[in-house]
């Protein structure tokens, strides 16, 4: 439960300097370490190579120019969502951020909601590699703040 509030409240301040304008790109070819999500990395990293995002993954923190955390929570359909309304997907919702691991700057936070997802973790992971990709261009390209 403590985790879950201390990952709301980074997300706030992370999306508080996106909307400031803080937000900055990273170059193609980053090293990015997804660290541990109660699962829900794998569907991160798998989503990433899906919608071929321009890093690298890597699995130690230490060979890492950034850290890509967050948290993801799922709902499967109550009995009254299947009868009443006929619809048997989930609810998903899932937060992630980008952080520089030397200046612990943060580079790009994301946070999606979908309220009848038919494939789970997997749209809301997808979603999020989408907006990574985003925020990921050629190094000539990158921003410098």
């Amino acid at each position: 439960m403590l985790t879950r509030i201390v990952n709301i409240v980074l997300l706030a301040i992370a999306v508080t300097f996106t909307a400031n304008g803080a937000e900055r790109t990273i170059a193609a070819g980053s090293k990015v370490f997804v660290a541990p999500m109660n699962g829900f990395e794998t569907y991160v990293k798998a989503a990433i190579s899906k919608k071929k995002v321009p890093i690298v993954i890597v699995e130690h923190r230490d060979a890492a120019d950034f850290e890509l955390s967050g948290a993801a929570e799922s709902q499967k359909a109550g009995a009254a969502k299947k009868i009443i309304m006929l619809n048997w997907h989930s609810t998903e919702q899932a937060s992630i951020r980008m952080t520089d691991i030397k200046s612990s700057e943060v580079i790009f936070a994301y946070s999606v909601h979908k309220a009848s997802s038919a494939h789970g973790k997997q749209s809301s992971a997808e979603a999020c590699a989408k907006h990574v990709k985003d925020v990921v261009k050629p190094a000539a390209k990158q921003n410098r703040k």
